[in-house]
């Protein structure tokens, strides 16, 4: 039989695989939190951040005579091998969606760093009298100020790889608006005819829109930056030294290259989620500009032949197991659906952070979940979009020209010549003769050539 080790907690005794990092805690919350199916382990970001966490920990404590040299040390190696993502999965198997406000994850980390110092220190793991999960790793810390920072440091890491994404994808279209600057085609309103515009034109409101939304996301992260590390259970510091805050933030700092400060009021930066709220709201926003633009992608390269066909998606697999030669623009309805996704996951957060009460917000384990979820899933979907899709799309100018040429967005030009009412009189009779607008402006108007020039010559560019 595998040997075991017993472990007690205030509800008994458990067994334990002898060998195994984890510990009480975190073999209940298995037990008691076995829901999503999504685990700790499966965020390997937020495993790092907690790691450099504990790390900056026990070097303060240890800097303010609360650790012993070998002990603190001990730990700063076991954080280490957190940071570097040498350790992950199985040991870290809680549900991230779980009861108490984060504490399963936070216990978790504890005993998995615990037992790592217990072997670097020569020690069997559970030999907690000499590195203990509670008293050594989550010294002058409580749940509830180690996990929102966590929480905060992981965003503004991934927040560097989601905004690189962001920018390379609209650069991506702004490539695509110079080389499609000089192919004229029809603009659309309610999904009618407008007037005339140029394909690179529209391909750089796709640019502009998109880095828009890089510095709206950047804003919305400064926010992340003040950190309740040091504030213990509800910011009062009870258990932590007065100075434990500041010192904490800069190591935590140095170690992560994140620049954190301490919140100016612990109390309410432990109970308040108004940040998470933000950077949720960002991701919204990026979400719902993204969906509309794939939209677009989608109408404007509809067909081949019975729809718009202005643009050329690259085919990426077989569109249908039944209909020979269909190809869909499977690449944009993918970001769609991660659109829905995200603006879902922020009425979540929404709803959880409104649903705090007093002096702290036990929903942040789902807050973090889906803001996680969120960023990953913009991030790897931008990187899709642009790899395969906007940078392999091609303009089919020749139907651009044919549907400007056959079209009425001219009409609106006519306006400050012959009237509104002449226009539209003129634009009614080119579609019932089935004319070209031209053709009948010239027979009807009474306009000179060179005005007639004028009005059908290209619009403006800027």
């Amino acid at each position: 039989m595998a040997k075991t080790r017993v472990e007690t907690d205030l509800l008994g005794p458990r067994p334990i695989p002898a060998d195994a990092l984890i510990g009480i805690h975190t073999l209940r919350a298995t037990e008691n939190f076995d829901v999503s199916g999504i685990r700790l382990q499966d965020f390997p970001e937020f495993v790092q951040s907690l790691g450099m966490v504990k790390q900056a920990a026990a070097t303060t404590n240890l800097e303010l005579g609360l650790l012993s040299p070998s002990v603190a040390q001990a730990i700063e190696r076991a954080s280490s091998r957190l940071i570097v993502g040498e350790i992950l999965s199985p040991h870290f198997p809680v549900d991230m969606m779980q009861g108490g406000a984060g504490t399963s994850t936070n216990m978790n980390v504890n005993e998995v760093v615990a037992n790592l110092a217990l072997q670097d220190l020569g020690r069997q793991p559970g030999s907690y009298d000499a590195v203990n999960p509670n008293d050594h790793v989550n010294l002058s810390q409580s749940t509830n100020d180690v996990y929102p920072t966590a929480i905060r440091l992981t965003v503004l890491r991934e927040g560097e790889k989601l905004t690189s994404a962001l920018s390379a994808l609209a650069a991506s279209f702004r490539c695509k608006g110079e080389t499609f600057s000089d192919i004229l085609k029809v603009g659309r309103t309610q999904l009618q005819d407008a007037v005339p515009m140029f394909l690179g034109q529209e391909f750089e409101a796709f640019a502009e829109t998109l880095e828009e939304d890089v510095s709206q996301f950047l804003s919305a992260a400064e926010l992340m930056r003040e950190v309740n590390l040091g504030g213990t259970a509800i910011g009062t510091g009870v258990n932590a030294p007065a100075e434990f805050s500041v010192v904490a933030c800069a190591h935590l700092s140095r170690i992560s290259s994140v620049t954190l400060r301490p919140a100016r009021n612990l109390v309410e930066a432990t109970s308040d989620t108004g940040a998470f709220v933000s950077i949720s709201g960002a991701l919204k926003r990026i979400s719902v500009k993204l969906s509309k633009i794939c939209n677009d992608l989608r109408l404007l390269s509809s067909g081949p032949r019975a729809g718009l066909g202005e643009i050329r998606l690259p085919a990426m697999q077989a569109g249908s197991s039944i209909m020979p030669g269909k190809v869909n623009p499977v690449i944009p309805e993918m970001l769609n659906q991660i659109g829905f996704q995200v603006i879902g996951n922020d009425l979540t957060v929404t709803l959880a952070a409104s649903a705090g009460q007093l002096q702290l917000n036990a929903m942040e384990p789902v807050i973090v979940l889906n803001i996680l979820q969120s960023m990953r899933l913009l991030t790897r979907g931008m990187d899709a979009l642009r790899i395969r899709c906007i940078e392999g799309i091609e303009a089919d100018a020749e139907r651009c020209r044919s549907l400007h040429d056959s079209s009425l967005v001219h009409a609106a030009a006519l306006n400050p010549l012959v009237g509104y009412a002449k226009a539209a009189s003129l634009a009614r009779t080119a579609l019932a003769e089935r004319m070209s607008l031209r053709e009948v402006v010239g027979r009807d108007s009474g306009l000179s050539a060179a005005q007639i020039d004028t009005i059908f010559g290209e619009p403006r560019r800027h």
